[in-house]
């Protein structure tokens, strides 16, 4: 039985959200009503409540429901999904936010990420930090069985990671180098390492993030900025060059927003290497290409934005075994503790690397 209210954080405006009694939402021909039962604090929830990025609604504020790293269940089913029996209540699924209209050029020419007209749950309409939401039915993905809704709430992240590393294009036997050991960038290390990299390297900041990137198939650690730390780098350049006989990086991906990183992945790179940006800098960040040794060396520089047509690959990466997911959820709080959640993942308090809201 479908409930008529449900418990929703409502947010307004930076650092206003209430926890209210809201409606159920209805759904239309072409929807899914989902209970939610797992949803991941990204740092963009983050940035959003405290004012850091305005959302993507017309005024830039709320109401809203943030929120949009989710699974759950399939209570309710659109006349068109089932018809074609795509879906029935019961099913445990995981979605895609960024819902994208797949009738602009823009879409008819496969750049579905880069959609003019998508809404995206949790930042453009309202998103999973409540007991339920509404999904367009061709953005939801059912969960293998064993699966957790942790792990399924996990998906959304991993998407993005997957097709930075697609298109990092590793490989047999490269070296990588791997900047950010946040939760997206630790299964970045997990996904390069079994594509066929000989060595992957990777650098941070807090040695318990490195630790774990080292169980999650890393073989060297640097730290660039605790010097007390048995990995400290101060120089990563030269580091680099000595672990790689001079070589240099064959792939290098920044899962970080750091401009420092950013222009470091300049200088680690080798001949004909990749490098990817995928982090997100800050509005007015600019970074600076040595143009002639780079041409020299024959680089190809991209960059990796949200995760179009990776979702099936992210699931089966977890389901197989080749992402911990349920490794990377170190934090959970219940649905009326996400206050707490957001601030746990804003300070960094007991060294956090997937905060989730999971219901009971």
């Amino acid at each position: 039985m479908i409930p008529a209210t449900m418990k929703a954080w409502v947010f307004y405006e930076p650092e206003v959200m209430k926890f209210e009694e809201v409606p159920v939402p209805e759904i239309a021909d072409d929807e899914l009503l989902i209970r939610v039962r797992a949803c991941g604090i990204c740092g963009s929830d983050v940035a959003y409540y405290w004012g850091l990025s305005p959302l993507e609604t017309p005024t830039g504020k709320g109401p809203l429901i943030l929120g949009h790293e989710f699974s759950g269940e399939v209570v309710k089913v659109g006349k068109v999904p089932a018809e074609r029996k795509l879906f029935s209540v019961g099913d445990r699924v995981t979605v895609n936010p960024v819902q994208y209209c797949n009738a602009c050029e823009v879409c008819y020419r496969g750049f579905v990420n880069l959609c003019e007209n998508k809404k995206v749950l949790g930042v453009s309409a309202n998103g999973a930090f409540a007991e339920y939401v509404v999904s367009h039915y061709t953005h939801v993905y059912r969960l293998p069985e064993h699966v957790s809704f942790k792990a399924g709430a996990f998906v959304e992240p991993l998407a993005n990671a997957v097709y930075g590393v697609k298109n990092l294009q590793v490989g047999l036997g490269d070296t990588v180098v791997v900047f950010g050991p946040g939760a997206i960038g630790l299964s970045v290390v997990s996904l390069v390492k079994r594509s066929g990299a000989g060595k992957v390297i990777l650098v941070g900041t807090q040695d318990f993030r490195l630790e774990v990137g080292k169980a999650m198939g890393a073989d060297e650690l640097l730290n660039v900025r605790d010097a007390s730390s048995p990995y400290y780098a101060p120089n990563v350049v030269e580091r680099i060059s000595h672990l790689t006989g001079g070589r240099m990086a064959d792939r290098v991906i920044v899962v970080t927003g750091s401009k420092e990183a950013m222009q470091l992945a300049l200088e680690v790179s080798g001949r004909r290497s990749n490098i990817v940006y995928f982090g997100l800098p800050g509005a007015k960040d600019v970074i600076e290409v040595p143009a002639l040794p780079s041409i020299f060396w024959d680089k190809n520089i991209r960059f990796s934005w949200l995760a179009p047509f990776t979702w099936v690959e992210a699931i089966q990466s977890i389901a197989g075994g080749l992402v911990d997911a349920e490794r990377l959820v170190t934090h959970v709080f219940p649905l009326e503790k996400l206050m707490e959640g957001l601030q746990v993942a804003r300070e960094k308090k007991g060294n956090p690397l997937k905060v989730m809201v999971v219901m009971e």
